[in-house]
């Protein structure tokens, strides 16, 4: 008796009726409460929907359209297909095979017996390919996870210094920790370590903004003037390659539209600084500059937000330290070299902020004797940066205005390194 569950068969069209061959085969062995009809068309949906143990597609004349409807499932079906047809072409068997169908048989040997010998083909071809295909899914979920696991290692490896066999330990007890698959605490790693550098990134065109206009400002007031256009190229070329990074990420909506309006303020603020130097030019460059800083600190909180992980909040803190120095050191200039009064009023927010910021630093629980003694360096540079605030009107507190400015975005870009790589920041 030919044993056949929600079996769905496919006609032609939804007028066709059922062949009187086919209906004598099933009528043999089968129920007709069973059997749900389909069309090439609907053939996916309505076996999906009904649950369908098995499918027979009955194609006199209209093979196409069935192997259209089939390309579109890339030969993967939730159950075995059969196809009963007119005699196919000599490369039709392969076609056939390569868009999931499990056995054929020719229209004119139907019967009760060859439907149920074809019904077994379909079924045990079916099962050994399903089987196959979730053989395959493991291997590859193997491989994925080994690569994500080889990338975290040697991330862990590179950022504390340790080698192959800690760093796998480490990976594997924060997966026992948390109870989770080795390979999806390493693809967390990864995504960490990727989502701190994009932060970093980001918050290095804050700084780069206001650096640009205190390189433009010590250049219109004759200060280390050839230094100034190297550094100012520098900082433009750096600028660009994060722009090129940064847009090379798979970033939500949200980003991607903060890093849309980040590249606008810099097209801007590019155009700007191509113009000869002037003191209106260099108000025009700030206020330009200004629209990239809030552009790229919009940047900074989406890319912070998109990441999930609080412990990257202390690399954007960070990485801000380096804009407030140079935003400081911007402000001065521009209060001595423009006399411009709203400048001159940024100047103790900015100290204010700086302050606060390296407190939050110096008690953060991210920490290393290394990054405690650059965050020590860092204290006595910024006194040395205020003296050179206080003394701008000079020729000796200009230069040590640039002095400090500089070596505290260095030591800052450092120590925002050393946040991205942390432990905690990885294994967040």
């Amino acid at each position: 008796m030919l044993a056949v569950n929600s079996l769905l068969v496919v006609l032609p069209s939804e007028s066709a009726g059922l062949p009187d061959v086919l209906q004598r085969a099933l009528g043999d062995g089968v129920d007709f409460s069973a059997i749900a009809r389909a069309t090439p068309d609907t053939l996916l949906s309505q076996a999906a929907a009904l649950g369908s143990r098995e499918i027979v597609a009955y194609m006199a004349q209209a093979l196409p359209d069935l192997l259209d409807a089939l390309a579109a499932c890339g030969g993967v079906l939730p159950c075995p297909l059969s196809l009963v047809s007119e005699p196919l072409e000599r490369d039709g068997h392969e076609r056939l095979a390569a868009l999931g169908v499990n056995a054929w048989m020719p229209i004119e040997s139907l019967d009760a017996r060859t439907l149920d010998a074809l019904l077994s083909r379909a079924r045990a071809r079916w099962a050994r390919e399903s089987a196959l295909r979730t053989e395959l899914d493991a291997l590859r979920t193997r491989f994925d996870e080994r690569k994500w696991i080889d990338r975290a290692k040697g991330l862990l490896m590179s950022a504390r210094g340790i080698g192959e066999d800690e760093a796998f330990g480490l990976l594997r007890g924060a997966a026992m920790h948390a109870n989770l698959r080795l390979g999806e605490v390493s693809r967390s790693v990864v995504e960490a370590s990727r989502w701190a550098d994009a932060i970093n990134r980001a918050g290095q065109l804050r700084m780069l903004s206001q650096r640009l206009v205190r390189l433009s400002a010590q250049a219109l007031a004759g200060i280390d003037a050839r230094r100034a256009r190297v550094l100012r190229t520098q900082s433009t070329e750096r600028v660009q390659d994060n722009f090129v990074h940064l847009a090379a990420l798979e970033l939500d909506g949200t980003a991607s539209h903060a890093l849309a309006e980040a590249r606008v303020a810099w097209n801007a603020l590019e155009v700007a600084l191509g113009m000869r130097m002037s003191p209106q030019v260099l108000a025009d460059i700030d206020g330009r500059a200004d629209a990239l800083l809030l552009a790229a600190e919009a940047l900074t909180g989406a890319l912070e937000i998109s990441g999930a992980r609080r412990a990257l909040r202390i690399v954007n803190i960070c990485g801000r330290q380096r804009m407030r120095a140079q935003r400081l050191a911007k402000d001065a200039l521009l209060a001595s070299t423009l006399s411009s009064g709203a400048s001159r009023e940024r100047l103790a927010p900015t100290m204010g902020e700086f302050e606060s910021a390296l407190l939050e630093l110096e008690q953060a629980p991210l920490s290393s004797p290394d990054i405690r003694a650059a965050l020590a360096s860092a204290g006595d540079e910024w006194l040395r940066l205020v003296r050179g605030v206080r003394e701008v009107d000079s020729a000796e507190g200009r230069a040590a205005l640039v002095r400090s400015s500089d070596a505290l975005v260095e030591t800052f870009d450092q120590l925002t390194a050393s946040y991205e790589h942390s432990l905690q920041v990885l294994m967040s």
